[in-house]
């Protein structure tokens, strides 16, 4: 799950992560009432929050020297579309801005912590590259990331944060500065389940404090069990409306720019699908995991799912059956399909248990079936479909 800007600084402070001062708003007026009352001062900075980087490039952060600058700005940032190179083409709607105090920035440096699936291990992150998006670092400049893994029985120790600290440049109070500063950040990583804590920028300010000018914090969906405060966060608009809905039947759903709908059991298979679907020349709709359970309930929400993207053309249905019996999941689709009038050419693989009943029943439903033995010419078939 993703929060904005403001949500994780709010966190973030709550674990003793050095923050500006700022309070988020839903209108000019209200802006103005944060930079004057709330906050004091000569300078402010006014954010759009949306789920999305690269904002200040778009025109969604600007700094305000004046009541009156605060005013316009959020005037001007509220209820724009923002177009940034995570959001797409397409945009977001601005509906909410965060209004912060003004820096005095000496550097902007860069940190992140997430998990290294390679090591099973946290790794934490540091560049003397701040503010540049770090995919665009570690690809021009790999060598100014420098990495510290984290034992997880012993977790972040102070050695591992002077090393970091060093590794940027810094000395005196400020090394001391960061070493705290590093010290609580992966503190509130772990303590909140979080699988992704970004601070770009991390600033080092003329006074010699490190601050998390930026923040950036995902969640283990599967653990927000433990954190219904982090829950209450969720903020739905930034969502894609179909992945909404398909969580509600437990749908592992996520929205792709292609034309073949898929509907699969198991991530990893569902990977391998889109995969070939590639490989035969097809561009995959979404992903979409149905679980374990793919009976005639979970296939009709899957195919509702998928039909709600008019981009999609055709749909592959790969399932193999383990636990679950292919002749149960061929019904369970002919059925679905019946019910809801499913007009689009449907290419099916089912293989493991009662597979051969599976084909059988398929075949002789008198429904718009193409049924394919493996997964390479499933996909040949449903390409071959789209292109007529």
């Amino acid at each position: 799950m993703k929060i904005h800007e403001y949500q994780a600084k709010e966190i973030l402070r709550n674990y003793k992560v050095p923050v500006p001062k700022g309070k988020v708003a839903f209108s000019p007026e209200e802006a103005v009432e944060i930079a004057k009352n709330d906050l004091g001062g000569s300078v402010w900075v006014v954010k759009a929050q949306i789920h999305a980087g690269g904002r200040g490039k778009g025109g969604g952060v600007k700094v305000s020297k004046s009541l009156d600058e605060v005013y316009q700005n959020a005037k001007s940032i509220l209820g724009m579309t923002l177009i940034t190179h995570q959001t797409g083409p397409e945009g977001k709607l601005v509906k909410r801005i965060l209004v912060e105090e003004g820096m005095n920035i000496e550097k902007e440096l860069y940190v992140g912590i997430t998990l290294d699936r390679a090591s099973s291990k946290n790794v934490i992150m540091v560049s003397t590259e701040g503010g540049m998006e770090i995919e665009k670092v570690a690809a021009e400049s790999p060598e100014k990331i420098i990495k510290e893994t984290i034992e997880p029985e012993v977790g972040i120790q102070a050695y591992q944060a002077r090393k970091l600290a060093f590794a940027l440049g810094l000395s005196g109070i400020q090394q001391k500065n960061a070493v705290k500063f590093l010290t609580a950040l992966y503190n509130a990583y772990e303590k909140t389940d979080a699988s992704l804590a970004e601070i770009n920028p991390l600033v080092i300010t003329q006074e010699g404090d490190v601050i998390a000018l930026d923040a950036k914090m995902n969640f283990d969906d599967n653990a927000l069990f433990r954190h219904p405060d982090i829950l209450a966060f969720r903020d739905l608009d930034e969502e894609d409306p179909l992945e909404i809905e398909a969580s509600k039947f437990n749908l592992n759903y996520i929205k792709l720019d292609g034309n073949v709908g898929c509907m699969v059991n198991g991530a990893g298979l569902a990977m391998a699908t889109m995969d070939i679907i590639k490989l035969a020349g097809g561009e995959p709709a979404n992903f979409l995991d149905v679980g374990g359970t793919a009976n005639k309930e979970t296939v009709a929400n899957g195919f509702k799912i998928i039909l709600s993207d008019p981009n999609v053309k055709a749909i592959l249905i790969n399932i193999f059956g383990g636990i679950v019996r292919c002749d149960r999941v061929a019904q369970g689709v002919i059925d679905a399909a019946k019910d809801i009038n499913v007009t689009i050419p449907i290419v099916v693989r089912l293989e493991g248990t009662n597979a051969k009943e599976a084909k059988a029943l398929l075949e002789s439903s008198g429904l718009n079936f193409e049924v394919a033995v493996n997964l390479k010419e499933a996909a040949e078939k449903v390409t071959s479909v789209l292109r007529g």
